[in-house]
This record gives structure tokens, C-alpha cells and sequence, in this order.
């Protein structure tokens, strides 16, 4: 496992292939492994020439695990991922976040703009502005004595995916209390890099992806048919979709 450090949290990452550097970040309660190895991404985009880097965010996977959702505002998120560009001696790079990871690339983009040449917000769409996607209710749902003790249908489906995914409950319930952020119309309109704006259209979670897109002067929605929240994630219209896009932008 590589590894670096940022302060006092340890990230870890993965880094395949060559090419022109994309960094992926992973969405709430999943890992670099879940959101991008398992559906096939960094098979895809290493197969297109590209170098696929992932990282597993802080609280997730392999890296360090907070328990004060304090330590998850989503400003220090984005900073996890700058500094793996700085770790890895990136000036610029794609970068592809998956809901909560497209909220952090999207902090990303404003804190660091020189740091991006584009950016793909999958699973989030107007939500990053009005709302932030996931209820409250989903950290009690983690932090409930089982399974069978959660009867809210989006808490429980996501107890159930932290479980499957071996998770830290505790780190997750801080996560989520701690990364509910939005930006503002007029902060999003700062966003002038290239970005595609990708949401299955059964997505109950993200929003439109249209009126997101549509606060951004070069950003334009990727609709991916037919798929909820967790089903677009290794969509091939959504694979197809990213791979175009990256070879159309500067």
C-alpha cells in the first residue's frame, strides 16, 4: 500500500499507468478499491492511456480514521487531494470525484484552480448548492446497534453498503456530520475549468445535473440513463461519457 502523509492524517492511494495524471475520489462510505478498482475504472482509463491515481479519503479505507466531524469539513478533504498532487509532484491533473468526492473536487476547484485542467462531478448535480444529498439520519443509521434496528430506506442502505465495505462506523457517522457543506451559486460560477456533470437519472440523491451545469460557463450534464445513486458508479454510458470528455478538453 502506498502512503503519505498529510499532517497528522495518513492517506492512502494507488497509482496505475501512465499518461496524462487523473486523481479519483471516492464517494461517503466506499474506497478507492469499491468506487474505481472493482467497477472498472482504472482498467478503463489505463486501457485509454491515462494515469489513474485514487486515493481513499480520510475516515475511509486504508486511511486514518477522526472521530470529530470537525476533522471532515470538506475544505480539508480537498486539501487531502492537493496535497497527493504535491505528494506525487502533479503541477496539474483531471481530477473525478464521486458524490461526496465530487463536493470535495469541487471545494478543490475553488481552493486550487490552477491544480485542475478539468473536472468530472459524478453523482452530484444541484445538491452542491441546494441541499447536500444525504439526511442526518444516515449517521444515526451507522451509529444504530444493527442492521435490523434501522428502518429509514436511504439510512439503511447505507449502513448496509459501510458493513459490506468493512467500514469504520464511528469514522463514517463523523464524516457525514462533518462534510455537509455547500457552495453558493456565485462560487460555483467560479468554477471556469472544464467539467462534466454526470447523475444517473433514477439518482434520488445528487440533483439535476442540468442546473448545476448550468451555473458553470464551461461545464455541460452528462444524463446516465437509467441508473440510481449506486448503479451509475460503473456505468458504461458514464465511462464512455468521462473518456470523451477528457479527450475533447484543451
Amino acid at each position: 500500500m502506498a502512503s503519505f502523509r498529510n499532517g497528522e492524517v495518513e492517506i492512502a492511494y494507488l497509482d496505475e499507468g501512465d499518461g496524462e495524471p487523473i486523481v479519483l475520489v471516492h464517494g461517503f462510505a466506499s474506497t478507492k478499491e469499491v468506487n474505481w478498482v472493482n467497477p472498472g475504472w482504472i482498467a478503463t482509463l489505463t486501457r485509454a492511456g491515462r494515469r489513474a491515481i485514487a486515493l481513499d479519503n480520510r475516515g475511509h479505507g486504508q486511511s486514518t480514521k477522526l472521530y470529530d466531524p470537525a476533522a471532515y469539513h470538506t475544505s480539508l478533504m480537498a486539501e487531502d487531494v492537493r496535497a497527493l498532487l504535491d505528494h506525487l509532484g502533479l503541477e496539474r491533473a483531471d481530477v473525478m470525484g464521486y458524490s461526496m468526492g465530487a463536493r470535495i473536487t469541487a471545494f478543490l476547484a475553488l481552493q486550487h484552480p490552477h491544480r485542475l485542467r478539468s473536472a468530472i462531478f459524478g453523482g452530484l448535480g444541484i445538491r452542491l448548492v441546494h441541499g447536500v444529498g444525504l439526511p442526518d439520519t444516515v449517521a444515526d443509521g451507522l451509529e444504530a446497534a444493527s442492521l435490523d434496528a434501522v428502518t429509514d430506506p436511504q439510512s439503511r442502505m447505507f449502513r448496509s453498503f459501510a458493513q459490506q465495505t468493512r467500514s469504520d462506523l464511528k469514522a463514517l457517522a463523523a464524516c457525514i456530520r462533518g462534510t455537509r457543506q455547500t457552495l453558493t451559486e456565485a462560487q460555483v460560477a467560479k468554477i471556469t475549468i472544464p467539467v462534466l456533470v454526470a447523475v444517473g437519472t433514477r439518482d434520488e440523491v445528487a440533483g439535476s445535473p442540468e442546473a448545476l451545469a448550468a451555473l458553470m460557463p464551461r461545464a455541460q450534464a452528462l444524463p446516465i440513463p437509467e441508473r440510481d445513486h449506486m448503479l451509475a458508479v460503473g456505468d458504461r454510458v458514464y465511462k464512455a461519457g468521462v473518456l470523451e470528455f477528457l479527450n475533447r478538453r484543451p
